[in-house]
């Protein structure tokens, strides 16, 4: 099977685990565009009722809107039920998430979250956190090259992320991107932490402790949880 197949085939897994009346909390992605559509799919065939959805970015947002999805905000009942992609999936179900640059709206939905379910193909599973991806991280752009040295200090390379044209990249609250790569993680909660403590870092694209389950579609189409 495709990758797209396979993408598709973790959405299902996990759109079937939505139930009338909830509130979804609906990720950013290639992945998590499935599981949009899928809601708006059920919804549409009157499989669902009455469910809502919070979007991670505009991007989700008008997606939810196209298929059907109310749209509405995030407030202090939070989210019955989180569903969104990922960059990189560990065994213990620490993700590196923010390659789609919503890192800093998708960890506000999913600390709301009651449940968190994370969906990716084969190729997003690693051994251990940091092995294939950076750690996207969110910075004010005030004085970002200030902030982009001390993440240096932290033993990263830091990049500031733009598109093909070279233009500087910014998140939907209008923040700078960074993309800093460490390696593989051996304490990424710990790296975590020291992050936040810069001044200038909003947020960081490690996932640590939110992550309920994860649906992994193998190469094969069959599907893995790791809980």
């Amino acid at each position: 099977m495709d990758l797209e197949a396979l993408k598709k085939r973790a959405a299902e897994a996990a759109v079937a685990r939505v139930r009338s009346g909830m509130r979804l909390g609906l990720g950013t992605g290639s992945t998590a565009r499935w599981a949009v559509e899928l809601v708006g799919a059920r919804l549409a065939a009157g499989e669902l009722e009455e469910v809502v959805g919070v979007p991670t970015s505009r991007a989700t947002e008008a997606l939810m809107r196209r298929v059907g999805i109310p749209v509405v905000e995030l407030d202090g009942r939070g989210v019955d039920l989180a569903i969104d992609g990922a960059d990189e999936v560990a065994p213990d179900l620490t993700l590196i998430k923010g390659h789609g640059g919503a890192l800093l709206r998708e960890k506000i939905v999913e600390v709301a979250a009651q449940r968190f379910i994370v969906i990716a193909d084969y190729t997003k599973r690693v051994r251990v956190i940091g092995e294939k991806k950076e750690i996207p991280v969110e910075v004010a752009r005030f004085g970002w090259k200030s902030t982009l040295r001390q993440i240096e200090k932290l033993g990263s390379a830091p990049q500031l992320r733009s598109n093909d044209h070279g233009e500087t990249i910014l998140s939907d609250n209008g923040n700078f991107l960074v993309d800093a790569r460490f390696g593989p993680v051996e304490d990424p909660a710990a790296l975590e932490r020291r992050l936040l403590q810069i001044p200038g870092v909003l947020e960081v694209g490690l996932f640590n402790g939110l992550a309920h389950l994860a649906i992994i579609a193998e190469r094969d189409g069959r599907l893995e949880e790791i809980r």
